[in-house]
């Protein structure tokens, strides 16, 4: 045995002794660097060398070969929980990028301590064949002594095991940090596990490790109850859909079935037997079916709510069931005469929100939902304001990715030297100022969800042929590493950028535009949608408070419908939304028209004269020199149109459709007719 085993294996039972002789002894006097390195650790890891000695009778210095069980065995070990295992191995992947070149191996182990997943660091091939880990191999406390993986089983929590607090003398090459993963019954269920030959006890490591599990676990709890309703929440909106939200699963009448760590942590619970079988309404100040609308009335936004314990205010969303074929079935509420219907209506999805009747819109959202599930890349074209982030979206909720991650980036709004490292991440070091701990990029934290690339058409060349090769390949290799890591994500672009305009100028590869455009989806600007009023008054719901509901009067309405909206749905939910709170009753009408917007308003609507004409037409038609030389019949149909053109605010494709001719043949008699409008910027 080499002198260091030796010495190992006498302050071991030296430890040990001096445990039993003095309840004041640490274990580890002998070291007093170390006793400044976390204290309650120290104490476990005393604790745990009293087991292995005492009870396990364990001898620290045995040479025997690790316990592996039979391949059959381990076979059946990793079937009974391969749905733990398929989204652990997602996380694991990750957290071994992340850590790739540290000399880092990522483990999964089940609760009795079984090996049943590894990704190793080849720097950390020798150590591996030294100490065991391999599938298989057995790494509970009362086989292999005090380890990451075996004394976290059995405390249950987060640990770390560095070095010579190993209890075996063939494991104290070891750095181990290891968290437990728990089932949705509070179930102990396995331990993931980062093991190298680290000198230092790195605590990131152990952070990094937790995240991870706090992950898996969500994305488990998600997967177990995809035919549930689910209630994510926390308590600012921003944080809805990441990892530290709460999740709750609900029966169809409202009966919690199970909750995350998460969920208890946000509304101070310390047992999920506090929570599960209690009806919503008990937990927070909403019904379940106001929920249910709430949710779908917001387009899957988060709502406030406010809890009924604390007081507290959370921001959730409701997720209805997955059905068979992805989609989650119309919660239908309660109806006028005040029943609740348990029958669900034909599935509708988030993306059947977005439009209401205009055919354009129509033809893009069924567009859409035929390739959800086929992998193919979205692009989506359209003005500034037309919501085109929302539609990527609604098209994410709407697909079997919904539970997994929406990541989206804004390519035209970060800084060209830093835009890579935010797409790919980065090692540690890679770069001056780069974080220490190094960085997930977005496309990793998009891995198994949804990357939504807005204004692509604004990113570096350079970077172009990178994001090309990583759509090609489905692999990403982080800045300063040098190994990939697969990547599974749904891509969705957009941008507002004429992009063959921008191939021909040689700002945008023609290979990557053709990658991208699996389909592509133009939204209307809002000018040229035909649903406008219905659009208007959806908005107007949108934006109401829950407890005063506002409406719309029809003056104000076809004041709204009329108007050009330059900066299209953005500008109009701003300025509702501006109304809406400065409001003096609850029915809008043009005196809560902010005054820069009532005096444009007023200024261009139409106004009644004597015969009944609008003035704006005759405006529009006097004196004009044209127009006296059309016969009466020509007059007539030049009067006419002119009067639609004023209904429409020359909305020349609005007009065209309300006529049933082609906009070129609309074209044709404006030229015909000698109608021209003194603002040319009108025809769009």
């Amino acid at each position: 045995m080499l002198e260091i085993a030796v010495e190992h294996v006498k302050r071991v039972r030296s430890v040990v002794q001096g445990r039993l002789e003095s309840n004041h002894a640490s274990g580890l006097a002998s070291h007093p660097q170390r006793e400044s390195h976390l204290p309650n650790t120290v104490n476990r890891i005393t604790q745990s060398w009293v087991r292995c000695l005492n009870e396990y009778k364990l001898d620290p210095g045995t040479c025997t070969e690790p316990e592996v069980v039979s391949p059959a065995e381990l076979q059946d070990r990793q079937e009974r929980l391969a749905d733990l295992q398929a989204v652990a191995k997602i996380e694991m992947a990750n957290l071994y990028q992340q850590l790739a070149g540290s000399g880092y191996a990522i483990i999964l182990t089940d609760r009795d301590g079984v090996l049943l997943n590894y990704f190793g660091d080849p720097a950390f091939t020798h150590a591996a064949s030294k100490t065991g880990l391999m599938p298989g191999a057995l790494w509970s406390e009362r086989v292999q002594g005090t380890n990451g993986m075996g004394t976290c089983l059995y405390e249950r929590r987060p640990l770390t095991v560095h070095q010579d607090e190993h209890y075996l003398s063939r494991n104290i090459g070891l750095s181990c940090a290891a968290a437990p993963i728990f089932d949705h019954e509070d179930e102990l269920v396995g331990v993931l596990d980062a093991s190298g030959e680290s000198r230092l006890a790195q605590q990131h490591t152990l952070a990094l490790v937790s995240m991870s599990v706090q992950m898996i676990e969500n994305r488990v709890f998600l997967q177990r109850f995809l035919h549930e309703y689910i209630l994510r929440f926390h308590n600012r909106p921003e944080f809805v859909g990441t990892l530290s939200e709460g999740a709750i699963a609900l029966s169809i009448t409202g009966k919690v079935l199970a909750a995350t760590r998460c969920a208890l942590f946000q509304l101070g619970l310390s047992s999920r037997s506090e929570i599960v079988g209690r009806d919503i309404a008990e937990l927070f100040n909403v019904t379940f079916c106001g929920l249910v609308d709430s949710s779908v009335k917001k387009a899957f936004h988060p709502v406030p709510i406010f809890g009924t314990r604390s007081g507290a205010r959370f921001f959730a969303v409701m997720y209805q069931p997955v059905t068979g074929t992805g989609a989650r079935p119309q919660f239908r509420g309660r109806s006028a005469t005040g029943e609740s219907p348990h029958t669900p209506e034909a599935p509708k999805l988030p993306l059947d929100a977005l439009h209401f009747g205009d055919p354009t819109m129509l033809v893009n959202v069924e567009t859409t939902k035929r390739i959800l599930e086929r992998n193919v890349p979205i692009l989506v074209l359209g003005e500034t304001g037309t919501g085109k982030e929302m539609f990527a979206r609604a098209a994410h909720l709407s697909s079997r990715r919904a539970t997994r991650p929406f990541v989206a980036i804004n390519c035209a709004s970060i800084p060209e030297a830093l835009i890579e490292s935010e797409l790919f991440g980065y090692r540690s070091g890679a770069f001056t100022g780069a974080s220490k701990d190094g960085q997930r990029g977005k496309l990793l934290q998009a891995n198994g969800g949804t990357l939504f690339l807005d204004e692509i058409g604004d990113m570096p060349v350079a970077l172009q042929a990178r994001l090309l090769r990583v759509l090609e390949e489905r692999e990403v290799v982080p800045l300063g590493g040098d190994t990939p890591v697969k990547l599974d994500i749904h891509l969705i672009s957009a941008t507002h950028c004429d992009l063959l305009q921008k191939i021909g100028q040689g700002a945008f590869r023609e290979d990557l535009y053709y990658r991208l455009q699996g389909v592509t989806i133009t939204l209307p600007p809002l000018r040229e949608r035909a649903d406008r009023r219905s659009l208007i008054r959806h908005l107007v719901d949108e934006e109401n408070d829950e407890d005063s509901p506002v409406e719309i009067d029809d003056r104000l309405l076809s004041l709204l419908d009329r108007q050009r909206w330059p900066g299209n749905v953005r500008q109009l939910r701003h300025l509702l939304r501006t109304m809406i709170a400065l409001r003096e009753t609850d029915c809008l009408t043009v005196h809560d028209l902010p005054p820069e917007y009532r005096n444009a308003l007023l200024d261009s609507a139409t106004r009644p004269s004597p015969d009944g004409a609008a003035r704006q037409e005759a405006d529009t038609e006097q004196d004009e020199p044209g127009a006296q030389k059309l016969n009466p019949l020509e007059s007539a149909e030049r009067r006419a149109l002119l009067q639609e053109l004023v209904r429409r605010d020359w909305n020349l494709s609005s007009v065209a459709r309300a006529l049933g001719i082609a906009r070129n043949t609309l074209y044709r008699k404006l030229e015909r007719l000698d109608i021209k409008p003194a603002d040319k910027s009108v025809l769009h």
